[in-house]
């Protein structure tokens, strides 16, 4: 171990953080998070998605922009979507201005009437596909392999984009009025509310900035997100978002030798820079979120944690038991979080199994929004043998399948020694029976 691993080793991950003052504890946990979020940067995956949301939002752009235009042309506040444009494009400096008027110009000229049944949903269909490709990368942070069904997407992704724009403007709408209003234009000649009013109006910009971050961190990925933990990685990455901003514009303002280099190709350039950065600063703040909520994940080495075959069985048998003694008491279920939480294992491990038994049809998973586990049939009719084929054969394909493999006549007859003897002894032995 190098000398400064060492020394952030002893500072940060050789303390029991139960034993500090509250203080202590909390930034303990805090350099905990930093360190282990820097870790996943630094495997790349993270930087890895983020690149491909670039491409996919400069395929998708317009159709989604043209998607929130029509739904706020319906509300009569479509002529004030510039201005949110272009704040967001502000880092590029005039360019931005450029782009803006450049995608308003496409999105404009895009007729849905012309467009017929076929090219409608296609339009839809690649909004759906662009955050089809966000809820991934965002399950990617969460660490859960599940995913929402065909039908569900097309809810809840259009319920974001149609909704999402006519909150946002309202949200915008009110801060505008109530700063107009005559009540508040007294308010402000007086020197202490005067301050105050200025702070707020600074700070707004963060404010709808992290708003907005914690919406996305709490409907997007397929898992359950406590308020407290999106709040808290979209402060951290509405912050980051904002402040990055800042320094891309000063390096924009002094960018004028790329100008001259890339010539047309430099607003290109820098826009896609831009996206990039924003991404990833997307998807820190959602990592943050994932081990605030989840701190028993927090490792000081990165390491990918596999279940053996012994630990699959166990696992699978601990799962099907809790949630079938729970179905039966009429409980409120057990979702993946909750399961992974009891079990103290990451949730893509907890999720590989439990997709193995539902492949198996010894569970099933209810309609969002709760999306917990029941069993499929009564416990009382689910073997044990059941249960250990089911995580057994959880990963075998047509292309990996046990069939495929040479066969060898003593490698065959021990094999179904064991089939048997699991036959035998398992067969008649039930999760729910004694």
């Amino acid at each position: 171990m190098k000398p400064i691993e060492a020394v952030i080793q002893s500072a940060i991950w050789d303390v029991d953080v139960g034993a500090l003052p509250p203080w202590k504890a909390w930034g303990t946990r805090a350099l905990r998070i930093l360190h282990t979020v820097v870790n996943d940067l630094l495997e790349g995956q993270l930087t890895l998605r983020a690149m491909s949301l670039v491409y996919t939002t400069l395929l998708s752009l317009v159709p989604l922009l043209a998607v929130s235009f029509s739904v706020l042309k319906g509300f009569g506040v479509h002529n004030q979507f510039e201005p949110i444009l272009q704040n967001f494009l502000g880092p590029l400096g005039p360019k931005g201005g450029e782009i803006t008027t450049s995608v308003l110009g496409f999105v404009e000229n895009m007729q849905v009437g012309v467009l017929g049944a076929i090219g409608l949903g296609m339009l839809f269909y690649t909004v759906v596909s662009l955050i089809q490709k966000i809820e991934s990368a965002f399950n990617y942070t969460w660490h859960t392999t599940s995913t929402r069904t065909v039908g569900q997407r097309f809810s809840n992704y259009l319920s974001v984009v149609m909704v999402g724009p006519v909150l946002m403007f309202s949200a915008l709408g009110i801060t505008a009025s109530i700063s107009n209003a005559a009540v508040v234009q007294r308010l402000t000649e007086i020197q202490l509310f005067g301050s105050a009013f200025s702070l707020v109006t600074q700070s707004l910009p963060y404010m709808l900035v992290i708003a907005a971050f914690a919406f996305v961190y709490m409907f997007v990925p397929n898992a359950h997100v406590r308020p407290r933990a999106a709040i808290v990685g979209a402060v951290i990455g509405g912050t980051l978002w904002q402040t990055t901003g800042w320094i891309f514009a000063s390096f924009v303002a002094g960018s004028a030798r790329y100008t001259a280099i890339y010539s047309g190709f430099a607003i290109l350039l820098l826009f896609m820079i831009w996206l990039y950065i924003s991404w990833l600063i997307l998807l820190i703040g959602a990592s943050v979120a994932y081990y605030v909520q989840n701190p028993q994940h927090l490792v000081a080495h990165r390491e990918k944690l596999g279940l053996s075959s012994r630990l699959k069985d166990r696992v699978a048998l601990l799962l099907m038991t809790r949630i079938g003694r729970d179905y039966g008491k009429g409980g409120d279920g057990w979702t993946v979080d909750s399961l992974s939480r009891w079990l103290d294992l990451p949730m893509y491990a907890v999720g590989t199994v439990l997709s193995g038994l539902e492949a198996s049809g010894l569970l099933v998973q209810t309609a969002a929004p709760d999306s917990v586990y029941v069993p499929a049939r009564s416990p009382e009719r689910i073997s044990v043998r059941e249960v250990l084929a089911a995580v057994r054969t959880a990963e075998e394909t047509s292309r990996l399948h046990v069939d495929r493999l040479p066969h060898d006549e003593r490698v065959d007859e021990l094999i179904n020694q064991m089939e048997s003897a699991l036959d035998g002894s398992l067969s008649d032995r039930m999760v729910a029976g004694p």
